[in-house]
């Protein structure tokens, strides 16, 4: 079981390696990509079936034992992230072949996809930090180049601003990296759980803070989010929503995992992350209702949500960790679900600008139905998933007496119903009357299928609501006492 746990990074990057070679043959990429990550879907599902019921499975690579070697390790949120990215790696490399221009005019996209993909499970399964840069870094040089896929220069200049900022946060990482071994001997996060705790307090205060600003870039957290709306909107559609449902996710679950195992709760951080929460939900969802281009509006949207699940990081119980995993799963699912139906309205309408759309409810009905189930997700309507990761984010931030950032939430949950009928109205409901509008287009089947799969699984999450928050609830459990994880990866050496 155990040597089951590094197949999905090593299967994608043999892909990788693999599509490279039959670089000739377009079918023969396709192939190799989609049965791999078809493959990593139950894989996946196994292991997050074993980890809850078992507990954390752990592989020491060339059989060093920690905190010498590279440990590959999964607990109950590593397993949920890594089932929940495959399936959306899966279904956006569907929608990508399907999409003319994306993935059909660069013989490369398949084995960079690859890559990302190996990067991404990489992020969630690794036991050190170093190992989580290099993952990191593999995921964002294959993302520096599905962002510029196609060269016009709005996609480069935008990619150029992502790669900056990207590089400056790695070089901050880099220095987080160096500090903390000097002062503690160690880049191994379970064992650095146990000589930070002894280190002074204002260097752990230090530590911590310098990890929260790498990752919070790379999360899209405010005041750091701002490179996000100028780099996604430029880029295809579906590379756009891979970035949306899975990249700031892995800056999130970095937060989380740091902020938990390396470091006890300390207040002054609990209090930085309920501020950066409540500015990042209210200039996420302000800038959405300020926009006129649905891919921008939808980016700011990403800005805005991720607001919710740093509250219940922030509040550091059990209840908020747990609101916050559920919070991230229906995030991934609806975000990722958001731009693909983003992609398919600019493919149908001819544009993403709201003034040169209009009429495509009675024109492409379908297309509205797929808008509406994870808009109102979003928004938090029931019985949508996000009206469970909502309600159970403002309980747990009740039972925190945490009133002034419940009433911003709140604000902003109906700041997002009115943006989204905002969008709902141009699109779809006003008569298409516009000067040049362009006639609507039919779609691919291969764009409408996954987009319609992952609409109706934000709704599946909703309704069978109770055993996955059961298991977020495990899962937060087992981040506020992190013992079992310390001893699961260091084993004999545990103190």
């Amino acid at each position: 079981m155990t040597m089951m746990l590094v197949l999905p990074v090593v299967l994608p990057l043999l892909a990788a390696a693999l599509c490279i070679l039959t670089g000739s043959s377009r079918a023969a990429q396709r192939t190799i990509g989609l049965t791999t990550l078809a493959v990593l879907v139950p894989i996946s599902i196994v292991i997050l079936v074993h980890v809850d019921d078992h507990g954390v499975l752990v592989v020491q690579s060339g059989d060093w034992p920690a905190p010498m070697g590279i440990t590959i390790v999964a607990d109950r949120l590593s397993a949920i992230m890594l089932v929940t990215a495959e399936v959306v790696l899966l279904a956006v490399l569907v929608y990508a072949i399907g999409q003319p221009g994306a993935e059909r005019n660069h013989v490369g996209f398949q084995s960079i996809y690859m890559i990302l993909a190996a990067g991404v499970a990489a992020s969630f399964l690794t036991g050190d930090l170093f190992t989580l840069f290099v993952a990191i870094e593999m995921m964002l040089t294959a993302s520096y180049v599905l962002l510029t896929l196609g060269g016009r220069l709005a996609q480069v200049r935008a990619g150029m601003t992502y790669v900056v900022i990207s590089l400056i946060a790695s070089v901050l990482f880099l220095v987080a990296l160096a500090l903390t071994y000097a002062a503690t001997g160690t880049v191994n996060m379970a064992d650095l759980a146990d000589r930070i705790a002894v280190l002074p307090a204002g260097l752990r205060a230090a530590l911590a803070g310098l990890l929260l600003v790498v990752f919070g870039i790379k999360a899209a957290i405010a005041p750091l989010y701002f490179w996000l709306p100028d780099s996604y909107p430029t880029a295809p559609s579906a590379v756009t929503a891979i970035f949306a449902g899975l990249l700031t996710k892995v800056g999130i679950y970095a937060i989380i995992r740091t902020q938990t195992v390396l470091f006890p709760p300390d207040t002054r951080i609990g209090t930085i992350l309920l501020v950066a929460a409540g500015a990042t939900m209210l200039i996420g969802v302000l800038g959405a209702i300020a926009q006129e281009d649905v891919r921008r509006i939808f980016s700011f949207y990403i800005v805005s949500q991720i607001g919710y699940i740093i509250m219940g990081l922030g509040l550091f119980t059990v209840a908020g960790l747990a609101g916050a995993v559920f919070a991230i799963v229906h995030h991934i699912v609806v975000k990722t679900t958001l731009f693909l139906v983003g992609g398919l309205v600019e493919h149908t309408g001819g544009s993403s600008r709201l003034s040169r759309l209009g009429g495509m409810a009675a024109a492409t009905p379908s297309l509205a139905v797929l808008f509406l189930l994870p808009a109102l997700s979003l928004a938090g309507i029931p019985p949508f998933s996000g009206f469970a990761a909502k309600f159970g984010l403002f309980d747990a931030t009740a039972e925190s007496h945490q009133w002034t950032i419940l009433a911003v939430a709140v604000i902003v949950s109906l700041l997002t119903l009115f943006s989204i009928f905002k969008v709902w109205i141009a699109v779809f409901w006003r008569p298409r009357e516009a000067p040049g509008a362009i006639p609507v287009r039919r779609a691919p089947a291969l764009m409408v299928v996954p987009t319609a799969v992952l609409a109706v699984l934000t709704l599946a999450i909703g309704l069978g609501a109770g055993p996955l928050y059961r298991l977020s609830d495990r899962a937060a459990a087992d981040l506020v006492d992190p013992a079992q994880y310390r001893d699961a990866v260091l084993g004999e050496a545990a103190p």
